[in-house]
Formats: structure tokens, C-alpha cells, sequence
């Protein structure tokens, strides 16, 4: 499988990177590293994720209300009454952080498309959502992208 990608032209490796970004569950903390230690270019890699995650972002804002009534509507279906982990996670954050400590947080503890759902969910603007998971995205990425390439070592400096 690895031979697979690696033996792709460029294109197919950036447009696979970018979809699963845009997936749902897949953040930058997975997509950059994976994409970076796969061989390719560290800024491409960086903007394909950031790019493919942020459309997500985008996406959710725009479709919130359609999005939340299937999840509602999925959990009903699966006999599930109680918050997941990650949504009780997330509400611990809003309620101590608000939208900005979510947003920084998401990638590492939930994911930055369960915390746009959950702060829209609770009443957030989706204007101040997608302004907050944008630079949460960026800074993430950033930082990912870096410890793909020198090691987390450079952590040490912070």
C-alpha cells in the first residue's frame, strides 16, 4: 500500500492528503505527518491539509442545522441518550475556555469538526467558529508540520 502512494504521481498524493483532510475525524495532527514523512514537501503538505481540514470548517458552518439534525437523528436510531467522551470533553473546554480555548485545544483532545459542531450547538456564531478553527488550523499545522520535520524535540524551546 505504501509502494502504492509513494509510486502515484504528486497530484494523486496531494489530492488523496487533501481529501482525507477534508474528511471528517482526520485532523492536521494526523494528515501532516503522515503526508511528511510519506516523502513529500512540507509546505505542500501543510497547505493541502489546512486547505482540505478548513473546507470541512467551512462546510459545517454552512450546513450546521442539516448536519446536527442527522447526528441527532443517527444517535436516536442507535438507542444513544448520553453525550459521547468527546463531546463531554468539549463542553468542559467551552464552559472554561469558550469559543478561542476550544478552538486552540480541538486538534489535540476532540477535532477541530467536533468542536465546530459543539460550539455551533452551543450558540457560538458561526462567523467567530470558523475565525477561531482558522487559527487554531494554521497554528496546528504549523507545529505538526514542524515536528514531523525536526522531531518534537523543538518543543523543548517553548
Amino acid at each position: 500500500m505504501l509502494e502504492w502512494a509513494q509510486d502515484a504521481p504528486i497530484y494523486i498524493q496531494y489530492a488523496v492528503l487533501f481529501l482525507l483532510a477534508a474528511a471528517p475525524w482526520m485532523d492536521v495532527s494526523i494528515i501532516v505527518p503522515l503526508g511528511i514523512l510519506g516523502g513529500l514537501s512540507p509546505i505542500g503538505v501543510s497547505l493541502t491539509a489546512f486547505t482540505g481540514n478548513l473546507l470541512l470548517i467551512l462546510l459545517l458552518g454552512a450546513f450546521f442545522k442539516q448536519v446536527e439534525n442527522w447526528r441527532q437523528a443517527r444517535k436516536l436510531k442507535k438507542g444513544i441518550t448520553e453525550p459521547s467522551r468527546k463531546e463531554r470533553r468539549s463542553k468542559e473546554i467551552w464552559q472554561k475556555y469558550g469559543i478561542p480555548g476550544l478552538a486552540l485545544l480541538a486538534p489535540i483532545f476532540v477535532g477541530t469538526d467536533i468542536a465546530a459542531i459543539i460550539a455551533l450547538a452551543f450558540g457560538a456564531s458561526k462567523s467567530g467558529v470558523i475565525r477561531w478553527m482558522t487559527i487554531s488550523l494554521a497554528l496546528w499545522t504549523i507545529i505538526f508540520a514542524a515536528g514531523a520535520v525536526y522531531g518534537f524535540s523543538f518543543l523543548n524551546l517553548l
